[in-house]
């Protein structure tokens, strides 16, 4: 069986040809998924995607036992928003947990802040977390090891804009400054828009 996060990466490749366009990431303008998030933040606040207007969010869905895949996505996460210099300001990130049943607002809060300080940590309980994955088309499952349990999951970085809709999407080998080179395409054309 493939690993989810290989199993993602044929997916989108399947679903889309190769970037012809501007773009290294898969282009998701016009997509009619992943519109709505209701989530609560780690101080158990209701959080939605409305919460980010204006701004542009770099959105993963993992769980904090996660061995190597979460933690990698993050930081990179973390490096794309520091390349981006100023424009990074505007470049939300944010973290939607997959295992709420351990990852507590406790847990998830101090999880994000190992990477850096901003960063936007979520969770629901079990139907809010299936919602949100299904909406934005991630897909996980829990497996047993002998001492506990892991998350199987999907592993795709979205870019949302700041009108809340999806644009693009990162696989999970996708380098940091290919990420950054799009985003800045991204935000060069809505200022040119203005």
């Amino acid at each position: 069986m493939l690993p989810p996060v290989l199993c993602l990466a044929l997916a989108l490749s399947a679903c889309a040809s190769p970037p012809a366009g501007p773009f290294h990431g898969t282009d998701l303008s016009g997509v009619s998924y992943g519109r709505s998030l209701d989530l609560q933040d780690t101080d158990g606040h209701p959080r939605g995607l409305g919460d980010f207007r204006g701004d542009y969010v770099l959105l993963s869905f993992g769980y904090t036992h996660c061995p190597e895949v979460c933690p990698t996505s993050l930081l990179k996460a973390t490096q794309v928003r520091r390349a981006l210099g100023e424009d990074g300001q505007r470049l939300r990130i944010v973290f939607v947990t997959v295992d709420p049943e351990r990852d507590t607002g406790a847990v998830l809060e101090e999880y994000v802040r190992a990477f850096g300080d901003g960063i936007v940590a979520l969770r629901g309980d079990a139907m809010q977390t299936r919602l949100a994955a299904q909406t934005f088309r991630v897909t996980y499952r829990q497996v047993p090891t002998r001492s506990s349990y892991a998350m199987d999951h999907t592993m795709v970085n979205y870019v949302i804009g700041p009108d809340g809709r999806l644009q693009l999407a990162f696989q999970y080998d996708q380098p940091v400054a290919q990420m950054v080179d799009d985003l800045r395409v991204l935000m060069t054309r809505e200022r040119g828009t203005h």
